[in-house]
């Protein structure tokens, strides 16, 4: 389905996976199912406890597109997608849970398009509706910046890694994931759109399963690591090609957004804890006072 009628593009289908016996074969199997067929899936896991390794390479075994590692210590969720992506020769890589599974058309879908429009560096599928114009569009740097913080039901630098598709230069070029826990898609999204336009796309790629076992996006009960969002994002905005003005206004909205979670869960945390995240923001009495006022007013 190479739009150019050329042979069709390696595409390299990283599945991370810890302790995923129950959900893993499914994985593979639906990459199996592909209607796009010059893939290979790379299979990293992070010492699981269980039987993950052993039905992975079972697969490998019978198809010589799969490869499967283990890596010698835990590195965790981001560390070890950068290291999946070492291993990858394809043009593009396409991250894929190990809990997650592809539609049968997802891949031959997403290089279809990026193909289409070779000047994007990553391709994002969306689940939110879009009348503005048909899908897929691109958008330069400014234009995704401006969608994700002003568009209201479009925060496209917040979709997980199974919702994109990346090229690998592009990757290369950025580094690959920043290796913070829980956001390094979020920030590796802000960061390549100041640096190549990004493809957005329709959903219906893949399937993403929630289940008691996965790790959650954020703890919601710890404030710290809550306000790691917050504060990528002030450091991204001071970065992006927006105006000043238009900095100012994501900065004070974010700011807003910071002291009101912390007055909401102020009771909930340790002074030490509570310390941290107010120096952080700058909070000042007076901004509680203000957060406590909207708050009732709304």
């Amino acid at each position: 389905m190479n739009p150019n009628g050329d042979n069709q593009p390696l595409v390299s289908v990283l599945m991370t996976c810890y302790n995923r016996e129950k959900y893993i074969a499914e994985a593979i199997n639906s990459v199996l199912n592909s209607t796009y067929h010059n893939w290979e899936l790379i299979i990293v896991d992070d010492q699981s406890k269980d039987n993950t390794v052993a039905i992975a390479e079972s697969f490998a075994k019978d198809d010589a597109r799969i490869r499967v590692y283990r890596n010698e210590k835990n590195l965790g969720d981001y560390p070890n997608r950068n290291k999946a992506a070492s291993y990858a020769k394809g043009r593009y890589i396409k991250y894929l849970d190990s809990d997650d599974l592809l539609y049968p058309f997802g891949l031959e879908i997403m290089i279809y398009w990026m193909e289409k429009h070779p000047d994007c560096g990553l391709g994002l599928e969306i689940f939110s509706s879009y009348d503005d114009k048909p899908f897929p569009f691109e958008l330069t740097g400014e234009e995704a910046y401006m969608m994700h913080y002003f568009s209201g039901n479009l925060p496209i630098f917040s979709v997980a890694p199974g919702s994109a598709i990346i090229k690998k230069e592009c990757y290369a070029a950025v580094g690959g994931f920043p290796e913070k826990r829980n956001i390094g898609d979020y920030e590796m999204w802000h960061i390549i759109a100041r640096k190549y336009k990004i493809l957005v796309m329709r959903d219906m790629i893949y399937w993403s399963r929630v289940h008691e076992g996965q790790q959650m996006e954020i703890k919601r009960s710890d404030l710290i690591e809550a306000s790691l969002y917050y504060k990528v994002t002030l450091d991204n905005i001071k970065q992006s090609p927006l105006s000043q003005q238009l900095q100012d206004k994501v900065y004070n909205k974010i700011r807003h957004a910071a002291v009101r979670n912390y007055v909401r869960q102020y009771f909930r945390f340790a002074n030490g804890q509570r310390k941290q995240y107010k120096d952080a923001f700058n909070i000042t009495i007076n901004d509680m006072i203000k957060a406590v006022i909207k708050s009732q007013a709304e």
